[in-house]
């Protein structure tokens, strides 16, 4: 199948697109390489990409433009002739949002509703969304299900999410197009954005800086590897194969929360360093924690993450040296 991934060189994209490719499917991509964070890291993932559609004689094309030109797409779309559209780009980061909400609103929801029309126009029957488990804000009910009311987001960027998410029901509603909206829960692993906690830690640790902590570490999240996000995404894939149009939303977590204190003790321990604290209070737009229920996940896709927190952390650690020994200790990235 021809496949269109948006945001295809960051760090979620840049692993589906792998897997992708060793399913045999041609890839288009498309990014516009911001420097939201350093752009070298987002053209290392392609080489990776590329070298792995190499190894398997596969198709890839790279199509470096915006989400928010709607012409550009239009021509991505007559070359690709995509059959399906994964939709991961997007201004991420609560904190951020609250800065530039403008931004936010141009990107995630006006580049979504380009998307969408773009999908419309061109045929495409099949839409996969990357949502948020931010569209839950505080709520108190955990874990947190796809039928609890997301109506108080607390940060523009959750307030983005949750926008995408009916544009696509309109769309699915008015032409027919099968979506999932896909809640992905703090996603981590080998490639991670450097201004995350688990990578912007390790960092801090091995440089000796103080960690920001806010709040007093009770705060918790529910921490997703890479490689369980992925299977998730391809069998949310595989559910809009049906030839009758439909539409669902689907948490996908890893439905273990851990404390931003016990995460800050895995790290230490996986590094073999000490970590020193610097407490904070809580930041606008933070959620006190994030908990998903995958019950309706497995029923409907067959989901079942994989990889617990102390294995992800572990791998993570691998790469992270890895990655900081082929570069003589330093790794491009937002400063710390």
């Amino acid at each position: 199948m021809n496949i269109l991934v948006t945001g295809g060189a960051g760090f979620i994209g840049s692993h589906l697109c792998q897997r992708l490719l060793t399913l045999g499917h041609a890839i288009t991509i498309v990014d516009n390489f911001n420097d939201f964070y350093d752009p070298t890291l987002k053209r290392r993932n392609i080489s990776e990409i590329q070298g792995t559609s190499s190894s398997l004689g596969g198709k890839l094309l790279l199509q470096e433009g915006d989400i928010r030109d709607l012409s550009f797409l239009e021509s991505v779309f007559r070359e690709g002739e995509p059959e399906a559209v994964i939709h991961l780009a997007a201004m991420a980061g609560v904190r951020p949002s609250i800065e530039r909400p403008a931004l936010y609103a141009e990107v995630n929801l006006g580049g979504t509703l380009n998307l969408l029309e773009a999908s419309r126009s061109a045929g495409v029957r099949r839409f996969l969304f990357a949502s948020s488990s931010s569209v839950y804000g505080n709520n108190p009910k955990v874990p947190f299900a796809e039928s609890d009311p997301v109506d108080t987001p607390i940060s523009p960027y959750a307030a983005t999410k949750k926008g995408g998410e009916l544009l696509c029901h309109s769309w699915h509603h008015l032409y027919g197009i099968s979506v999932a909206c896909l809640r992905f829960f703090t996603v981590y692993g080998p490639r991670q954005r450097p201004d995350l906690a688990i990578n912007k830690f390790a960092r801090m640790i091995s440089s000796g800086k103080s960690l920001p902590i806010y709040g007093d570490g009770s705060s918790s999240r529910d921490y997703t590897y890479i490689d369980d996000i992925v299977q998730g995404v391809v069998k949310a894939l595989e559910w809009t194969s049906d030839p009758y149009p439909k539409f669902d939303i689907f948490n996908l977590g890893g439905s273990h929360p851990v404390t931003l204190q016990r995460l800050v003790e895995m790290l230490e321990q996986a590094l073999g360093l000490p970590a020193r604290r610097e407490e904070f209070p809580m930041q606008a737009g933070d959620v006190e924690r994030t908990y998903a229920d995958l019950t309706k996940s497995s029923a409907i896709l067959g989901y079942e993450p994989a990889t617990s927190i102390e294995e992800g952390i572990a791998r993570f650690v691998t790469w992270f040296r890895e990655s900081r020994e082929k570069r003589g200790g330093t790794t491009p990235c937002l400063p710390i």
